[in-house]
């Protein structure tokens, strides 16, 4: 047999070292002293198993949550894995503009990044991803981790800057954050390649032009164009309707266009170091990493041997001593509740 702690051991030794301490204090507040005859000292009185039962078995759920996360197994079968020694980071627009329909026919520019950040995370699997958005201002929406869940979370749940509180964005509105978090990343676990893929229309709103963005850190990745040269109308999110956003230049009238601007992508791509690829739902991702991924970048995927968990029986064990005493703590709250005094009316 075998563990993977998920912790690091003197955090789950702290742990279960304060929980056994806990659980010898509790029994200790139940075993006053009882006041006897003045000639006979005082002898602790005896707990009764239904008083000493409840410590003991609090105490046992952490012990059992404590075993569970050392994530005791044993080798059996094959497994198909997939590593990728390097860190990925999403750069994602999420302005106004991303919410054209102009993608695959009428679905968001936003919902074709969706779908290619998620197939991109797949076919790097094992990697460490990172994701930062940016409309007015940037914000790292998950720092790097290899939780593909997260990933998913994160990017399940993006949606386009409301059009109340747009203020005009930059394409590299980002920049700086990005390099930032590479120089972090950098310090962190030295050598290891970064790869950046920046998603957006290229549209740039913002009354300054857009500062150059540095990519010296950055060992390969992508930039990604959503959109079409025809355009595409914007939802109004600020509505209950299915509004469009208007075009205030035209005097609010006629639905505003959004249009793809390749040009400012391809010179985002110039400086990242990176290809420029205009996603449109049609060309597989495996094409475009195929371009992305630089030449000393080692992806593989084999056979290994596979481990069987045994973690999630702990688990179980734990919940299932921890619903008697829930149940009894609701019971509690339920009888305190029954027996307060009502307010009298009238």
């Amino acid at each position: 047999m075998t563990i993977a702690p998920i912790l690091p051991w003197p955090l789950l030794a702290a742990v279960g070292l304060g929980a056994l301490a806990f659980t010898v204090w509790s029994l200790r507040l139940r075993t006053p002293a009882t006041q006897q005859r003045p000639s006979r000292p005082r002898s602790p009185r005896s707990l009764s198993p239904r008083k000493v039962r409840p410590a003991l078995n609090r105490c046992l759920v952490v012990v059992l949550l404590l075993l569970a996360a050392l994530r005791p197994g044993w080798a059996g079968g094959q497994s198909r894995t997939s590593t990728a020694e390097l860190d990925v980071f999403f750069v994602v627009d999420t302005s106004t503009s991303m919410a054209a329909e102009d993608y695959n026919g009428t679905a968001t520019r936003l919902t074709g990044v969706q779908r290619d950040v998620m197939a991109i995370a797949q076919e790097l699997a094992g990697a460490k991803f990172s994701l930062i958005t940016f409309d007015d201002k940037a914000t790292v929406r998950m720092p790097l981790s290899q939780d593909a869940t997260a990933l998913q979370t994160s990017m399940a749940t993006l949606q386009p800057q409301n059009p109340r509180y747009a203020k005009g964005s930059s394409v590299t509105g980002a920049g700086q954050l990005l390099k930032e978090r590479l120089a972090a990343a950098q310090e962190q676990h030295p050598g290891r390649p970064a790869l950046v893929f920046y998603a957006g229309d290229g549209e740039n709103t913002s009354a300054e032009g857009p500062a150059p963005i540095d990519g010296s850190d950055v060992a390969g990745g992508a930039v990604l164009g959503y959109g079409t040269e025809a355009g595409g109308r914007m939802r109004d999110s600020s509505r209950n309707t299915a509004a469009y956003v208007k075009d205030r230049s035209q005097g609010g009238g006629q639905d505003a266009i959004s249009r793809i601007d390749e040009q400012q992508l391809r010179s985002i791509a110039g400086q990242l170091n990176v290809p420029y690829a205009h996603r449109t739902a049609k060309e597989p991702v495996s094409d475009m990493l195929g371009k992305a991924q630089p030449g000393s970048l080692s992806v593989s995927t084999k056979d290994a041997p596979g481990r069987i968990e045994l973690y999630w029986l702990l688990a179980l064990a734990a919940f299932a001593l921890a619903v008697p005493e829930l149940l009894r703590h609701l019971r509690a709250l339920r009888a305190v509740g029954s027996s307060a005094p009502k307010e009298r009316t009238g």
